[in-house]
């Protein structure tokens, strides 16, 4: 296995697609459509890194990494918006977040992303 990688999504297609492709990679993966799952995976798998929908219903992204980062504060989040919100990405990238994709998202570059923050021995 090369890493795990949490992947947090409302939308099940978006986590269906990337959970594909990155246990195609070679990565143990975890989904969560909300926070509150998401919380719950990293307490129990401590992934090594997280892809992170902004615009989630109930607990949105902000929230979320800031739960994450309380959890874990060397957690690598790579944030994910279909949103052009300037501000909540700034908040997001001040918060500790690596770096931020749009949707729709070039898969390529969302992989070589992970690739590149993922390190090779997992924990």
């Amino acid at each position: 296995m090369l890493g795990k990688l949490l992947i947090v999504d409302d939308q099940y297609g978006i986590r269906i697609l990337l959970n594909e492709v990155f246990n195609k990679e070679g990565y143990q993966t975890f989904q969560a459509a909300n926070g509150v799952q998401a919380i719950d995976i990293v307490k129990k798998h401590s992934p090594d890194l997280v892809l992170l929908d902004m615009k989630i219903p109930g607990m949105d992204g902000i929230e979320i990494l800031k739960r994450l980062k309380a959890i874990d504060e060397d957690i690598q989040v790579i944030i994910m918006t279909a949103y052009g919100e300037l501000d909540m990405i700034q908040e997001a990238k001040d918060l500790g977040a690596i770096t931020h994709f749009a949707k729709p998202f070039d898969i390529d570059e969302i992989r070589d992303a992970v690739k590149k923050h993922i390190p090779m021995s997992s924990k």
